[in-house]
This record gives structure tokens, sequence and C-alpha cells, in this order.
């Protein structure tokens, strides 16, 4: 059975808010949520999170879907999947950890690097992603064979004298861990501490270390889309990650047979039905439980909420919430209810 831990103790304090980071919205979630559906999807037990002390926002969002444990003091990723310890130990054969600020990793990524651990024998899979020399992510080192024998970090690989050749490797880690679970829970008290900028830390990275010096294999797998690896840890951060949400969600509807005139204008949330051979106009938002069907023209300038509107009908110019819009009528400023006909 596969468990899965979800680390969900982080603040944030790059945000400058008072909202924890990963209750902040992608594509009209919380990211922690997209987090969550993804890992409930593989996940044969709820998911266990890790939260921080007196932290009840993502309890309140969850509620009974997950499992919740505490850590109570952030000292590294390690030692918050330590916190997961008791609740799993003996009760999955493997373990994936992964991140609440990840709102754009899959559940069949997951599920795939849960296939590469247990066909490896594995003491642990990871994620990888492709990336650029200027990337802060830690760079995959790989033997003459293939197998994964180091994590190096940017900070540890710029000290190193081969630097150069370290820096300009395109494979990087994700930070996302498939493990064999009674590996994971033998070793992880083994994890060294390092020293940190905030102090004392246990590095989840290190249990690659500690499996390769024992002689167990390593896995890597390559994630499909490059997006997947992005987390957001600044607003700034965040900018990219919803960017690649909207790319993600129009390039399906691209392909299922809905004309977006301008997709970089179009906002359409993950919740949302559209029929086929609908037009979709520029400044045009689809929300929430929004369902559109066949044949529609929508927008330009539209904002739809939780509103039904029927097979070949046109919105053009307005705000609806909860509304329905008939099929076969139009609805336009100074017209609603809606009409018969364009």
């Amino acid at each position: 059975m596969i468990a899965v831990v979800l680390l969900a103790a982080g603040q944030g304090t790059r945000m400058n808010s008072r909202k924890q980071k990963i209750l902040h919205e992608v594509g009209g979630r919380p990211m922690v949520l997209h987090a969550f559906l993804a890992a409930a999807a593989v996940a044969g037990r709820p998911p266990v999170l890790v939260i921080g002390p007196g932290e009840t926002g993502v309890p309140a969002l969850l509620g009974d879907r997950a499992e919740y444990v505490v850590q109570p003091e952030a000292l590294g990723t390690g030692h918050a999947t330590m916190m997961a310890a008791d609740a799993l130990r003996g009760r999955a054969d493997q373990v994936i950890v992964t991140y609440g600020d990840m709102p754009l990793l899959r559940a069949e990524t997951l599920r795939r690097l849960a296939e590469t651990q247990r066909a490896a024998g594995a003491a642990v899979a990871l994620l990888s992603v492709p990336g650029a020399p200027d990337s802060t992510f830690g760079r995959i080192v790989r033997d003459d064979a293939g197998g994964v024998v180091e994590i190096v970090e940017v900070a540890e690989a710029r000290r190193r004298p081969d630097a150069e050749a370290l820096l300009v490797i395109g494979e990087l880690n994700a930070g996302v861990y498939c493990f064999d679970g009674d590996w994971l829970w033998a070793n992880i008290d083994r994890l060294p501490v390092r020293q940190a900028r905030r102090g004392q830390e246990y590095y989840l990275t290190d249990m690659v270390e500690l499996a390769v010096a024992a002689g167990r294999p390593v896995a890597a797998v390559m994630a499909d889309d490059p997006d997947e690896g992005l987390g957001a840890g600044t607003r700034a951060e965040m900018v990219a990650v919803e960017r690649a949400f909207r790319r993600r969600v129009n390039g399906h509807w691209l392909a299922h047979g809905v004309t977006l005139v301008e997709p970089d204008a179009t906002y359409i949330g993950p919740d949302v039905a559209i029929g086929q051979d609908t037009i979709i106009w520029p400044n045009t938002f689809l929300q929430g439980q929004t369902t559109i069907g066949a044949e529609c023209v929508i927008g330009p300038n539209a904002v739809l909420r939780d509103t039904r509107v029927g097979d070949g009908s046109r919105v053009e110019q307005m705000l609806l919430d909860g509304q329905c819009v008939p099929a076969g009528t139009t609805a336009r400023p100074g017209q609603w209810p809606p009409t018969g006909g364009a």
C-alpha cells in the first residue's frame, strides 16, 4: 500500500502575509488543496499532513479527509518527515513525501514514481525535472550506469572543485520522493544534523546519501512536464505558478474542442466544464462550479461564477454569479433575464 506524507508546516514568511503560504490560491484553489487531491488519488489511506503547532487553517480546509501530525519545531524536511513515523511505520510498504506548495504536481506522476521505486527495489525513487544552469534546485549526479549517486545542493556545488561540471547538470531534484517504507523508518533517525540559516536542520535529501552508502539502489523519474516541479515561496513565484496552471488548463480545453481566442487573457478554474465547439473570447473568467454547454459564445469581458449556461447560448460583458442561462439565449448588459436568439 502507498502512503503519502504531505509537508505542510511552513509558514512562508517570505509571502509577507498573515495567511499561511499553502493557503494562498492558485487557479482559484488553495495550493495545499491541489497537492492534497493529487496525493489522495494515489494513497491507499488518508494522506498524513505535517502541520505546525497551533495551525488550524489546513485542518479547517481538509477536515477528516486527512490525518494530521504536528512538527513542534521547524527543523527541516527530514525532521518533518520523522513526525509521520508513528502514524505510518509498518502500515505502508511505500511512502511518498511531497509538499503542500507544489500545486502543479500530478497524481499520474506520483503513481509513476511509486511504480519505479517498486520495480527497481530502490530504497528511494526521486522526482527530477529538467532545468537551466541558473536554477537553485539541487543537481542529480548519476554514475556511468545511470544510477543516482548524489544530490548536490547549489551552495555546496559552488564550493566544490568540480563546481563547473556540477552546475551545468540539467537534471534537477524536485524534492519529491517515494521510499521503501520499512527502509525509511529504519533509517530516518540516522539523518545527520546540518547547519542552516535558521539553525540546525535535518535534510530529507540526505536519505539518498544513506541509501547509496548502504549499497541500496536509488532511482529517479523525470517529470513529463517541468512545471510540475514549480513551488511558490514568494508572491513573485506565485505569478509563475499561476501562469503555468493557466497554460495547463487552457491547453486541456484547446485539446478538447474549445476555442480560446486569446489564451493569455482567458482564466478558467479547475472545476469548470465546457462543451464542444464553444468559443471563449478574451478577458473571460470562468470560476467555481461553472458549466458551459456546447456551441456557446462567452465574452469578451465576462465573469461567470458557479453559473450554468445551456447549449448554443451567448454571454457578453456580464458578471453572473450563481445564475442559469437557458439554452439558445443571449445575455448581455441591459438584457437580463436573457432573451432568445443572438
